[in-house]
């Protein structure tokens, strides 16, 4: 994979899509690194600002199995424009994540609750999710989470510490 990897209007976005740093990740809501990320992001995305931009993209994986059903959960939150709010509550509660905390949790968030049910029910979002996935491995992503950093990949660990730094160095790369 040599083509820079980019947002798109399709991407769901947690910041301006014009920030210093554009990070495009690939994560599975049950995978224990992805969520070691989702706790990083976080707390750089606070110290960042507007100088970060988060895309998240869907890559469950066979092992997890709710995995598939947590990413369709968060595509019905976001027809509802709650998927940031899903997001975070499924990486908040992920060693519960079961077809029925689902549902807790898109209470907890105030959806239409019935709306999610009926959605969930028809799997409406699989294709959405399966798309990603399918993205993903076309971009060369095999594991989660996989994370670009001004579109290229980055290789290191999941942790805070890891990931300032390829930030830091993704930011001296584009100053020249």
């Amino acid at each position: 994979m040599n083509e820079a990897v980019t947002i798109d209007e399709h991407d769901h976005l947690r910041g301006p899509r014009d920030a210093q740093v554009v990070i495009v990740e690939y994560g599975d809501f049950q995978c224990p690194f992805t969520a070691r990320a989702y706790a990083a992001l976080d707390d750089l995305g606070e110290r960042l600002g507007d100088d970060l931009c988060l895309a998240y993209r869907h890559f469950p994986l066979p092992k997890h199995p709710f995995a598939e059903l947590a990413a369709e959960a968060a595509e019905a939150a976001a027809a509802q424009g709650k998927f940031w709010e899903m997001h975070d509550a499924l990486f908040e509660h992920q060693d519960r994540i079961n077809p029925e905390t689902l549902v807790v949790l898109a209470e907890s968030i105030d959806l239409d609750i019935n709306r999610f049910r009926d959605e969930m029910l028809a799997r409406h979002y699989r294709p959405r999710v399966l798309g990603d996935a399918a993205r993903a491995r076309r971009e060369g992503v095999d594991q989660t989470p996989t994370l670009f950093i001004n579109g290229e990949r980055y290789r290191g660990d999941s942790d805070e510490l890891s990931l300032a730094k390829g930030i830091e160095q993704a930011l001296a790369r584009r100053r020249g």
